[in-house]
């Protein structure tokens, strides 16, 4: 019983998908039986047939059209084949009517389809979230129960081939996971203990058990959802130009029709009804159709492409942007480079114990954030050096650290925050020979001068180098911004490929090299790690995120990058450009369709049936264009 009332619910939901489509396939076998009546001389009978035609197949878009108007009180092209309709069944053309009505509510459901398709990419993500887990409680077996039914706390059990209910911390067992569906990365991702994995993710090997660290309603998963849902349904300055256009081009069609309604006539010696029967086909073939198709479907379609690509839009405004960008600003450590610097070189001053100095060092670095910090740290653990309690710390950001304890005073950092001159000179000029080897240098310094010196390397990503080079053949200009010393940054830039860069470049100015290559360059990207460069991302013309993965950057920026790979902005820039010339191509074969029937028809070379033909079969296959974009 349950099999079959499936069955019959899946069954109605097909119907009402399809509603548009069957009403409009109803109309045309209507109109072709009206027509074999009408050539029967069963004439009353097919003029009922020929208004139950109108009826079934007008009856959606008139509908549309009516409710449209009211709401925005401006005019619609809905309303203009009505009005075409209607006016060729007054003047007796009731087949013209009625193949007007069926073709135009046939492109109508193949443009819902179409619009469809692409939202059809949200549907697929949000059928990756599992409707039920594996809740583990005590020495208990695991009880499967509703997805909705857990909260923060829970622990959770995946099995293989299983998808991951909830974002979670992993506390028992390994396993590979697929996480195709939050980075767009094929490759699955070996996860461990104390590592983070997230909803709609697949377990595919070993057995976990996790610790759900958010509710269902603020997943990663659920984020992403919602970041393209509404980049869907947020309108392109484009898009909204042509929206706007289409109400006064109603109005201009409806004054030119009403002058052709009686001029012809007057002017041209034309009976009163060819002149009808010609200002209805104008009502036809003049009607914007086609140029108010132009935009939304491609927008759409590139959308839900960069979303399962692991690129998300937070709409068409930023997606058309990406396609003018002359420079873009990089950030270098996490974006250019791995991130994880690695310690190379410590020279300790002669008087004091290398071990001892290293144990402090890393005591107060312990303490801190920062990806230099954690190298020193590391570099501590693996030579089994303890670190020492009682340090207390200041950060200054931008420069370094304050620390002291009951007997000494530290200072951290760069060259100018513990004396440009002092650690120029310190160990015959070595930091200067190690900057010029591509490695960043940071001093510690006590009550007697610089105690030490640390050198860090930080390597480049393969794919920055592939990504910098593609994005110079995309005609853009990459420029590096990082707070390194301008050795260190010349030596990284090389590496990457990249031309530009400026050099100990604090957070808080890096919103004024923007503003300033905005005024060379005009239309500048930036991509950051989207938290420290959230001001610099909001600056640029397009601020792009490097997600990594991480919720924190749905919250910035204007695009974000789900892996953190640099060759996704040519991907994400690629993919605005072809969208930008699909979207002209567009617009220019619908003016040019437009024009030729317009002019056809005062020559009187098109009826019209060949007029509906030409106005829709231009509407669809503008359409099917912009659906090229779901494909790259």
């Amino acid at each position: 019983m349950n099999t079959s009332n499936r069955e019959n619910n899946n069954l109605i939901e097909n119907i009402k998908e399809h509603k548009e489509l069957i009403a409009a396939l109803l109309s045309g076998f209507i109109t072709l039986l009206a027509w074999r009546m009408e050539s029967n001389g069963l004439i009353t009978a097919a003029i009922i047939a020929y208004l139950s035609a109108f009826v079934i197949g007008g009856y959606a878009k008139a509908k549309e059209g009516f409710l449209d108007t009211i709401e925005n009180k401006t005019l619609n092209v809905e309303l203009l084949m009505v009005l075409a309709a209607i006016g060729s069944s007054i003047i007796g053309y009731w087949t013209e009517g009625a193949i007007l009505i069926f073709i135009f509510a046939l492109s109508g459901a193949l443009e819902s389809y179409a619009m469809n398709k692409s939202h059809r990419e949200i549907s697929a993500l949000m059928n990756l979230q599992p409707e039920e887990a594996w809740l583990v409680r005590g020495t208990f077996e695991p009880m499967k129960v509703p997805v909705s039914t857990l909260k923060v706390g829970d622990h959770l059990l995946i099995k293989p081939g299983e998808r991951i209910p909830a974002d979670g911390q992993i506390l028992k067992g390994t396993s590979s996971i697929d996480e195709s569906a939050i980075s767009g990365e094929s490759m699955p991702v070996t996860k461990q203990v104390g590592e983070h994995v997230y909803a709609g993710t697949v377990n595919l090997n070993g057995t976990i058990t996790i610790n759900m660290t958010k509710p269902n309603s603020e997943t990663l998963f659920q984020k992403i959802i919602n970041l393209v849902q509404s980049a869907q349904s947020e309108k392109s300055p484009s898009q909204q130009f042509i929206e706007r256009f289409e109400g006064t081009y109603v109005k201009f069609v409806l004054l030119a029709v009403g002058l052709m309604l009686f001029l012809p006539h007057y002017l041209l010696g034309w009976d009163w009804t060819t002149t009808f029967y010609r200002a209805m086909v104008l009502l036809v073939v003049a009607s914007p159709c086609a140029l108010v198709a132009s935009i939304m479907p491609a927008t759409l379609a590139a959308i839900s492409n960069g979303a399962r690509n692991g690129i998300l839009f937070k709409g068409g405004v930023h997606l058309e942007q990406l396609s003018a960008l002359n420079l873009l600003a990089v950030d270098k450590t996490g974006t250019l480079t791995v991130g994880t610097p690695t310690v190379t070189d410590i020279i300790v001053r002669e008087d004091l114990n290398e071990k001892d100095t290293i144990a402090t060092l890393a005591s107060i670095e312990s303490q801190a954030n920062h990806p230099l910090a954690q190298a020193i740290v590391n570099y501590a653990k693996k030579e089994k050096i303890n670190t020492i309690q009682g340090i207390e710390i200041e950060d200054v950001p931008g420069w370094g650290l304050k620390a002291h304890d009951q007997n000494h005073s530290y200072l951290v950092g760069k060259p100018e925050f513990v004396g440009k001159l002092e650690a120029t000179n310190f160990a015959n000029n070595a930091a200067e020979k190690l900057a010029e080897e591509g490695k960043t240098v940071i001093f510690m310094k006590d009550e007697r001068g610089i105690a030490a010196l640390v050198a860090m390397k930080d390597t480049v990503r393969d794919e920055a180098k592939v990504a910098v080079k593609l994005l110079k053949e995309l005609g853009i200009e990459v420029a590096m911004l990082t707070g390194d010393n301008e050795k260190t940054a010349r030596t990284i830039a090389s590496e990457a490929g990249v031309n530009k860069f400026i050099a100990e470049c604090l957070p808080e100015t890096k919103v004024n090299h923007i503003k300033n290559y905005l005024q060379t360059y005009r239309n500048v990207g930036m991509v950051g790690d989207g938290i420290n460069d959230a001001p610099a991302l909001a600056t640029a013309s397009v601020g792009i995120a490097m997600g990594g993965g991480t919720d924190v950057a749905l919250e910035t920026a204007d695009v974000v990058l789900m892996k953190n790979d640099l060759s996704k902005i040519a991907y994400a820039i690629r993919l605005s450009k072809k969208m930008q010339k699909i979207v002209k191509q567009n617009i220019l074969f619908s003016i040019a369709v437009i024009c030729l029937l317009i002019i056809s028809n005062f020559i009187q070379v098109v009826d019209l049936p060949f007029g509906v033909i030409g106005h829709e079969g231009s509407t669809i296959l503008v359409i099917l264009n912009g659906l090229r974009m779901l494909k790259l």
